[in-house]
């Protein structure tokens, strides 16, 4: 069996201002900074065997959180990074509106049918974010493994282990420093834990993020 920890990254200063964040290294806010130590301190008595995150700052950085208390190194996984939104990063959400009404509109219906521009589709995040669920099944046998990401990764994690089709995309919701707690044994996977948010207290994202 593998037990997996699924951590979504702090808040950014862009999750406030609503733009557009995809692969764009934006740093954490002060409160998602507060937000990775609380998540921090609710894994601290949990024995994890490997800290994996997504290569991007806000990811690392949340996850740096975590290994210091457990005096463990971070490693990174370019198949976590954030879904590319292509000429979309960097925008606000109103002129992405404005500039792309049909495809904007189509990504808050029928996600699945969205190719970014110039970015990537839902299903090139699943085959990577598979790719690496497969391999960590591989190499951590019987072992514990946190691993942070992103909304949207995090999400499509959910549908795959669960059998989903991604047009049940926005069926989850994923605050920032929110965590998941996944297992996969004897040859299945199942959710145990989905978008824990108790130890983050007046810290909870209050916002809606769709795929900032």
């Amino acid at each position: 069996m593998i037990r997996i920890f699924l951590l979504r990254h702090g808040e950014t200063t862009w999750n406030v201002e609503g733009r557009y964040q995809g692969q764009e290294d934006t740093p954490l806010s002060e409160k998602g900074i507060a937000q990775g130590k609380a998540a921090a301190k609710a894994l601290k008595d949990i024995p994890l065997d490997r800290i994996i995150a997504s290569p991007l700052s806000r990811a690392v950085d949340t996850a740096n959180f975590t290994a210091a208390l457990h005096h463990m190194p971070v490693i990174t996984d370019e198949r976590l990074t954030e879904i590319s939104h292509g000429r979309w990063e960097g925008v606000y959400a109103d002129a992405i509106k404005k500039a792309y009404p049909k495809e904007f509109a189509l990504w808050h219906e029928a996600p699945h049918k969205v190719q970014m521009p110039g970015g990537e589709a839902l299903r090139d995040v699943e085959k990577r974010a598979a790719s690496a669920l497969s391999d960590y099944v591989t190499q951590c046998n019987r072992k514990t493994i946190l691993l942070c990401a992103h909304d949207a990764v995090n999400k499509v994690i959910l549908c795959h282990i669960l059998g989903l089709p991604l047009s049940s995309f926005w069926q989850f919701k994923q605050d920032n420093a929110c965590i998941n707690c996944i297992e996969y044994d004897k040859k299945r996977w199942r959710l145990v834990t989905m978008n824990h948010t108790a130890h983050l207290g007046f810290l909870v994202s209050g916002t809606d993020q769709k795929g900032l």
